[in-house]
C-alpha cells in the first residue's frame, strides 16, 4: 500500500480504515460512543482503541490521535499506516501498545479543533476546583479575534487591532496570549472548560483500565498546525527535568520543551497528556507531543478564528461557510503525497524509538 492510502478524506472513512486495519492485524478493539452528537452523515461519533500485545505486560505505549479534532487526519493516517506496516506485530514480550483513534471524534467529523462543548482538550486537564488562571490580554483582544462580521468595517478594525498588538509585542506574544488557554469565555477560542469533558473523561477511563499496573508508560499525542510544513517537532509538554532528559535519550537531542522556550508551541494550560500522569502514578512516565507543521502560524490562527466565527455567526452551508471549512481543514492537514510521506516517516521513526526504549 502507498503511504497516501493510509490517510482519509473524512472522519467516517478514517474510522472505517482504522477498524479494518486493526482487525486484519489481529488487534482487540474497544469503542467509546460520544453520547451527545452525530457526524455530518448521521454517523455515530466514536473513539476506538486497538490493543496489541499482552494486557499483563508491564510496559505500555499509547498513541493518541484527534485530540484537536480536525488534526486527526494526520494522526489517524500515521496510526493506520503503522498498523498496516506491521510495526506492532512483533512486540517485545513485556510490552503492550494501545492506539487511541479519534479521542475527539466530534471535532474530527465536523472539522473543528474543539469538542462538542467548544472545549479545547489540551486546555481541559487542570484542577477545575481551583480558581482558573486569568488572561486579561486575551479579554482585551477577544472582540478583535471574533468580530461579529467576517467582512467589512468590523473585520478591518479587528485586523488593525491585532496588527497593532503584533507590531508592539511580536507574533510569539500574540500566539501565547491567544493560545495559552482561557476559562471565562465559553464561546471563545482556546476555551478550557469548567469541568472534564467527555473526551477527557474517556481518555482517563482508558488509562485507568490499562495503565494503572504498568511500570513504564510512554505516550505520543499527534498534532498539526505549528512549525515548518512537514516537519515533526517532538515536544515535551511537562515540567519535570527527569522526564525531559529521558525523552531526549529516547527520541534525540532535538526534543523541545514548551517551558524552555525552544518549541514552536507556546506554554499552554492543561494539556491532555499531562493530565494522564496521575493515572500512571506507579510508572515511569514519558509523554511526548508530536507536532507537524502545515502553514505559517498567522494563517493557522486566522483559519481558526474564521471557523470559530462561522460557528457563532455564519452559515456553514453557504459558499462562504464551505470555503471557511476548507480553509480550516487545509490549515491542519496538507493533502499532498509528499506531506503525508514526511509525517508518516517521522511517526514511524519515533514510535520505533519508543518501542526500543521500552524494551531495553
Amino acid at each position: 500500500m502507498s503511504v497516501a492510502s493510509y490517510f482519509s478524506q473524512d472522519y467516517r472513512q478514517a474510522r472505517e480504515k482504522f477498524i479494518a486495519a486493526a482487525e486484519r492485524a489481529g488487534a482487540s478493539l474497544e469503542s467509546f460512543d460520544n453520547p451527545v452528537g452525530r457526524g455530518p452523515y448521521g454517523e455515530s461519533l466514536t473513539t476506538d482503541v486497538a490493543h496489541f500485545g499482552d494486557a499483563a505486560a508491564r510496559r505500555l505505549l499509547v498513541l493518541i490521535s484527534g485530540t484537536h479534532g480536525v488534526e486527526g487526519f494526520c494522526g489517524s493516517g500515521c496510526q493506520i499506516g503503522m498498523i498496516e506496516a506491521g510495526v506492532f506485530a512483533r512486540l517485545a514480550p513485556d510490552t503492550q501498545v494501545l492506539i487511541v483513534h479519534a479521542i475527539n471524534p466530534y471535532g474530527f467529523a465536523w472539522l473543528r479543533r474543539v469538542n462538542e462543548d467548544n472545549v479545547d482538550l489540551n486546555r481541559n486537564s487542570i484542577d477545575h476546583a481551583a480558581p482558573p488562571a486569568t488572561n486579561p490580554d486575551y479579554l482585551q483582544l477577544l472582540p478583535a479575534l471574533l468580530p461579529k462580521q467576517w467582512d467589512g468595517p468590523l473585520r478591518d478594525a479587528a485586523e488593525a487591532q491585532i496588527g497593532a498588538f503584533v507590531a508592539s509585542r511580536g507574533m510569539k506574544a500574540f500566539q501565547a496570549v491567544v493560545s495559552g488557554g482561557q476559562y471565562s469565555e465559553r464561546d471563545g477560542i482556546f476555551y478550557g472548560g469548567h469541568a472534564p469533558v467527555w473526551s477527557t473523561r474517556t481518555m482517563h477511563e482508558i488509562m485507568r483500565r490499562h495503565a494503572g499496573a504498568k511500570t513504564h508508560v510512554a505516550l505520543i499525542d499527534f498534532h498539526t498546525g505549528l512549525g515548518p510544513s512537514g516537519h515533526g517537532e517532538a515536544i515535551y509538554t511537562g515540567n519535570d527535568d527527569a522526564e525531559l532528559a529521558r525523552s531526549r535519550r529516547w527520541y534525540g537531542s532535538d526534543v523541545t520543551s514548551i517551558y524552555a522556550g525552544d518549541s514552536a508551541s507556546a506554554i499552554v494550560q492543561g494539556p491532555l497528556i499531562n493530565g494522564l500522569r496521575d493515572l500512571a502514578a506507579g510508572a515511569e512516565f514519558t509523554p511526548l507531543a508530536l507536532e507537524y507543521g502545515t502553514l505559517e502560524i498567522a494563517s493557522v490562527l486566522n483559519a481558526m478564528r474564521a471557523e470559530h466565527w462561522l460557528t457563532l455567526y455564519g452559515d456553514a452551508n453557504s459558499d462562504q461557510g464551505r470555503a471557511l471549512k476548507k480553509q480550516m481543514r487545509d490549515a491542519f492537514y496538507v493533502d499532498t503525497d509528499q506531506w503525508k510521506s514526511e509525517v508518516y516517516a517521522r511517526a514511524h521513526d519515533l514510535t520505533g524509538r519508543a518501542l526500543a526504549a521500552l524494551a531495553a
